[in-house]
């Protein structure tokens, strides 16, 4: 496989196939891989009976080994796939899943998100880092195991690019963050606020793109999840966290959630090395849930313009309605 260069939307495609691996024999390859003490990335508790374990992806989009080795072909350029790409299995149990893990157990996934992210900052090759899950088949869930995934890049995605410039610019203008001013704005409205814990906040985006559409933040600021200020409570953004999917099963079990947290800044060259005099100041890390209902909507299908057929108001008045314990 190889990374590719749109040169006029400035994303980055994976291409090709992978190392063809044979068919799996076993009932459920995450099981196996979380009672064998092989290729453990971490495991959590670090002592004890574990949890929580983070193994390498058994086919990975990229590869930890070499280096980039970046070529031209016209005007167009490409790469190696290197980066890395694991699993984190979040509990033994096969049939749970992350919403009805209790919220300690929660606070426990999200700590293996934070040491895998900061642990992957370290090399400098990796400009963008970041933790994804995708559940249910419409979702593109590869096993039905309670797990997420963590990938890091050669390249910041596109979509994170945007958000850099606009925070940036919103900074520049206005000496504030944007996604403070968001969630002050949100809470002062009221409309659109789904739950609340602690210092943290759910809320459907003003444009929300999809129905249902959930974004997780912190009220105070801080633009690398892996970094926790002190006082965080990490238990009460668990708890939330674990309320939200649970509301959110009721009208669309399957869904993408990806964290948005600050690229490396270790990497300092690159197209993203501008941003870091105010990155930790203008970015803000937060949570992007997006339901996948079982009707396709237009939003699926026209990519350019999302079309959503839910007001985001009404979609949060619904939420907050649903029982978050059922």
């Amino acid at each position: 496989m190889e990374l590719r260069k749109d040169p006029i939307t400035r994303s980055w495609v994976v291409v090709g196939q992978g190392e063809e691996w044979p068919a799996s024999t076993e009932a459920c390859p995450l099981c196996s891989a979380f009672s064998s003490s092989d290729s453990v990335l971490l495991q959590l508790p670090a002592h004890g009976a574990p949890q929580v374990r983070v193994v390498p992806h058994f086919q990975p989009l990229y590869r930890i080994e070499g280096e980039a080795g970046r070529t031209p072909e016209g005007i167009y350029d490409r790469m190696r796939a290197v980066g890395a790409h694991e699993i984190i299995i979040e509990s033994p149990d096969h049939n749970q899943w992350l919403g009805r893990l209790r919220d300690d157990d929660i606070e426990r996934v999200l700590e293996a998100y934070a040491l895998r992210i900061s642990d992957l900052k370290r090399d400098p090759r990796f400009k963008y880092v970041t933790v994804f899950q995708n559940r249910g088949v419409l979702a593109g869930e590869e096993w039905p195991h309670p797990h997420s995934q963590v990938t890091a890049s050669l390249f910041v995605p596109r979509r994170i690019l945007y958000e850099l410039a606009s925070a940036r610019e919103w900074f520049d203008k206005k000496e504030r963050c944007v996604f403070c001013d968001i969630v002050r704005q949100e809470e002062k409205q009221g409309l659109r606020i789904v739950d609340v814990q602690g210092d943290y906040v759910a809320f459907c985006p003003y444009a929300s793109r999809v129905p249902f559409e959930v974004w997780l933040m912190r009220r105070r600021h801080n633009h690398l999840f892996e970094q926790p200020r002190p006082n965080s409570n990490r238990r009460h953004f668990a708890a939330l966290l674990g309320r939200t999917l649970r509301r959110l099963a009721q009208v669309a079990p399957t869904y993408h959630l990806v964290l948005h947290t600050a690229p490396n800044t270790n990497a300092t060259i690159g197209e993203v090395a501008p941003y870091w005099n105010t990155i930790a100041d203008d970015f803000h890390w937060h949570f992007e849930i997006l339901p996948i209902l079982e009707q396709r909507s237009k939003s699926y299908s026209i990519k350019e313009v999302y079309f959503n057929s839910l007001f985001p108001e009404q979609a949060a008045e619904q939420l907050r309605q649903l029982d978050s314990n059922a």
